[in-house]
């Protein structure tokens, strides 16, 4: 009985968190991006109401997004690599920078208030829909990746930042990919790939070195919040093959139009969190 009724008062937020889940899973299959540019900041808010501080509530939000990317990130690699969309190659030659920035990255999440990861993820996310609505596939700045120091240097930023907002590198690289004149599907199934690569190891950096805020939400070990992990993990990796089917289907302009909605909404919500932090 006491677990029913537990479920029962928390009936609103165990809502809002599947429901997160499912949009979370499609956006991970439609655009690469492990779905954290949707979690972090409903869980930022949501924790919010909690009673957590802004700042501790960014941190745990980071770090629990990065741990639902994990498996999201898997179901959504498999999917695009049924369609040929993951470039395994490009993944040899960033691997190991990628990971270099993100241990980094993880390390530095936990030395830095949660204040100026919102700020960050805001400017992020924000400069990101704005490249990719403004820019068309004419105005790509190159017509193909750079060189080996400049693609290990794409790959370490790519890990660092994601890292430090809880994302899981489809914001970035997808970006700079395109940029780069590469092909939008295989961006965005590389991307998927690139962010398993960033969300297990800054995961459980984040989980087993993470200090615990004193006002933290009930569940939260390390900086890991295993409540919202549960609630959001299954729909996310039910969700994400369908989210690739519809990215297999879709003209690659118009998927980068979606993401570029998306980008500019959540990073607007998130930089007006920054400028009125209290």
């Amino acid at each position: 009985m006491g677990i029913i009724e537990l479920i029962t008062e928390h009936l609103p937020t165990i809502g809002s968190l599947a429901l997160t889940g499912v949009f979370a899973g499609v956006l991970a299959g439609l655009l690469g991006v492990g779905g954290g540019i949707v979690i972090v900041p409903v869980l930022f808010f949501l924790f919010q109401g909690f009673g957590v501080s802004s700042s501790s509530a960014m941190l745990v939000a980071t770090a629990t997004s990065l741990a639902t990317i994990i498996p999201t990130s898997i179901s959504s690699i498999y999917s695009h690599h049924q369609k040929g969309n993951v470039d395994f190659g490009l993944l040899r030659r960033w691997g190991g920078f990628v990971f270099f920035g993100v241990l980094l990255g993880s390390f530095t999440v936990t030395r830095v208030e949660g204040f100026w990861l919102t700020g960050l993820f805001g400017a992020i996310a924000t400069l990101s829909a704005v490249n990719m609505l403004f820019r068309t596939q004419k105005s790509a700045v190159f017509k193909h990746l750079p060189g080996r120091i400049g693609q290990r240097l794409m790959g370490s930023i790519i890990g660092f930042l994601s890292a430090m907002v809880g994302i899981g590198g489809g914001t970035l690289s997808v970006p700079l990919l395109t940029l780069c004149n590469y092909p939008a599907h295989k961006a965005v199934g590389t991307a998927a790939a690139i962010g398993l690569l960033i969300a297990l190891p800054s995961a459980l950096t984040l989980l087993l070195f993470g200090t615990t805020p004193v006002d933290a939400p009930i569940g939260t070990y390390g900086l890991v919040n295993l409540g919202g992990f549960l609630c959001i993990v299954p729909l996310t990796v039910l969700f994400a093959p369908i989210g690739s089917f519809i990215a297999d289907k879709l003209n690659a302009i118009h998927l980068k139009k979606v993401f570029a909605v998306v980008l500019l909404l959540t990073g607007l919500r998130m930089l007006g969190a920054f400028v009125f932090y209290k």
